[in-house]
């Protein structure tokens, strides 16, 4: 298939655009920084185009719809969003150590989309619980939450090992933004996925291990925020437990399908 030959492509040039930033901060050089940027755009731009391939070719296949209903395709739309949310937030030359370690986490978040065992590439019809309006919103507003805290993530690390006092601050106010952000989208989607099972099973909230670990996901992030416009604790307070929230994303995408089974065992 198309589309899966040009995430191949994509992975690799993540992959270009982590060792040149990662290149670029250790040497310090804003031209190599600029080359690992230029990649990045590139890698999104052809992720992009795989993306809208899939999915037009699902409908050549007589299935007819959005790639956001498995692993593969859930991994592939994080990386758009990744890619897309740091363009928007960060730019090409602010915090190149941001940018090492966001493009990293793309890489192998595409990687792993394309070696998983338990990844698979094929364009499968819809499991009869995902056949609804609500795919697209929910999954969509998930994964762009998700996406935010990977960045948050990233920040919080320079904010506790690296950053200068010059720059602390303009960084604890991007961290707070890139939060926010993450953490209204995760309402959007705990919402939007109650009003789904409420359709789908009959009741707004099951107590699934999904469920709950995504409802510990925004408790977790709503302290943070609390903690960053409501208290006095420092920003490296604030930033370990922007890294608790983000290993609690990575438990609830990841840990839950593979420990824990539930309702959501097909995603």
């Amino acid at each position: 298939m198309e589309n899966t030959f040009i995430f191949s492509v994509v992975t690799f040039i993540y992959g270009l655009s982590s060792v040149l930033y990662i290149a670029g901060s250790v040497f310090h050089s804003e031209k190599i920084v600029k080359a690992g940027f230029f990649f990045l755009v590139f890698g999104f731009a052809g992720n992009v185009t795989g993306f809208f391939l899939r999915w037009i070719e699902s409908y050549r296949l007589g299935i007819g719809r959005i790639p956001l209903s498995n692993l593969y395709e859930s991994l592939v739309f994080f990386a758009v969003s990744a890619a897309f949310l740091y363009i928007v937030f960060l730019k090409k030359n602010t915090y190149p150590t941001v940018g090492a370690i966001v493009s990293t986490i793309i890489f192998f978040a595409m990687a792993y989309a394309g070696i998983s065992p338990n990844s698979d590439s094929a364009i499968s019809p819809l499991v009869p619980a995902l056949r609804s309006n609500w795919l697209t919103t929910h999954v969509m507003t998930c994964f762009f939450a998700y996406a935010a805290f990977a960045i948050s993530f990233a920040v919080s690390l320079i904010i506790i090992f690296k950053a200068k006092e010059g720059v602390l601050e303009r960084l604890e106010i991007l961290n707070s933004q890139i939060i926010l952000f993450g953490f209204l989208f995760l309402t959007l989607g705990i919402i939007t996925g109650s009003v789904w099972a409420n359709s789908a099973w009959g009741r707004y909230w099951s107590w699934d291990s999904k469920e709950t670990w995504a409802l510990i996901t925004w408790l977790v992030y709503a302290l943070v925020l609390h903690s960053r416009y409501m208290t006095e604790w420092s920003s490296k307070v604030t930033a370990w437990l922007s890294i608790l929230g983000f290993l609690a994303v990575m438990f609830t995408y990841f840990g839950v399908n593979l420990i824990l089974p539930g309702l959501h065992s097909y995603a």
